[in-house]
C-alpha cells in the first residue's frame, strides 16, 4: 500500500529483455535503501514492482509482459516517480494507493498558469464513473487532487474522461511530471474507496 507521496525520483539505468518481460535496473541513491530488502515492494510510476535485486545504488525489478501491457514507463531508460510502501503508523498525507494501474491517459495540456501549472489528462471512459471533483486521483504515482470532470464525446470512438489538475510549485519540483507534455501517456489509479463503493451499491444502481 502506497499513499501517493512520492519520496524522490530515480533512473531507470538499464532495460534486459526477460523473454515477454523487462528487468530494468534503477538507480536511486537518496531513496533510503538501507531499510529496503530483497522481496520488497516498491511503486515505480505509480505501479507497485517487487525488488529482486539490490546494490549500493540502486536495484532491480521484474516487470511481467502484463504490467508492460498496462502501463506506460516501464520499458525504457529514463526517470521516474519511487515511493517506498507504507508501514502501520505512517503518516497518510496523498490519499490510500495500491499501486495497481487501473489504466494509462493522455496528456491533453501542460501549461503553465502564474506560479502553477494547469495539467489536463484524457483518462479512459471506462474509469470516467470512479472520477470525481475535489476527488483522488494518481497520476504516475502522484497523488493528485481533481478540478474538474468532463465526458468527452461519450459513445464515440473519440469518447474520454477529461480531467483538470492544478500543480503547485513543490509538485513540479519533485516529481517527473515536470517533464510532461501534450500526447505523453501516463499511468492512472482511480480512488480505491470508489471501487468498493460500486461494488457495494446495487447491481440496477451500477448501470
Amino acid at each position: 500500500m502506497f499513499t501517493g507521496i512520492v519520496q524522490t525520483t530515480g533512473r531507470i539505468v538499464a532495460v534486459e529483455a526477460l523473454g515477454f518481460g523487462r528487468r530494468l535496473t534503477i538507480e536511486a541513491p537518496v531513496l533510503g535503501l538501507e531499510d529496503v530488502r530483497v522481496g520488497d515492494s516498491i511503486a515505480i510510476n505509480g505501479a507497485c514492482m517487487t525488488v529482486t535485486a539490490k546494490g549500493e545504488r540502486g536495484f532491480s525489478i521484474d516487470v511481467s509482459a502484463e504490467s508492460l501491457s498496462k502501463t506506460a514507463g516501464l520499458d525504457a531508460m529514463g526517470e521516474v516517480n519511487l515511493e517506498k510502501a507504507m508501514r502501520f503508523g505512517d503518516r497518510l498525507d496523498g490519499h490510500l494507493v495500491s499501486g495497481h494501474v487501473d489504466g494509462t491517459g493522455i496528456v491533453n495540456t501542460m501549461q503553465q498558469h502564474g506560479e502553477s501549472w494547469l495539467f489536463v489528462v484524457d483518462a479512459p471512459p471506462e474509469l470516467a464513473r470512479y472520477v470525481a471533483y475535489k476527488g483522488s486521483i494518481a497520476v504516475n504515482g502522484v497523488s493528485l487532487t481533481i478540478n474538474r470532470v468532463e465526458d468527452i464525446s461519450p459513445g464515440t470512438l473519440q469518447a474520454c474522461c477529461r480531467i483538470w489538475i492544478n500543480l503547485i510549485p513543490h509538485t513540479i519540483e519533485v516529481t517527473t511530471l515536470r517533464v510532461l507534455k501534450a500526447g505523453d501517456r501516463v499511468n492512472l489509479e482511480v480512488d480505491m474507496i470508489a471501487r468498493y463503493l460500486e461494488r457495494m451499491l446495487p447491481a440496477a444502481l451500477r448501470g
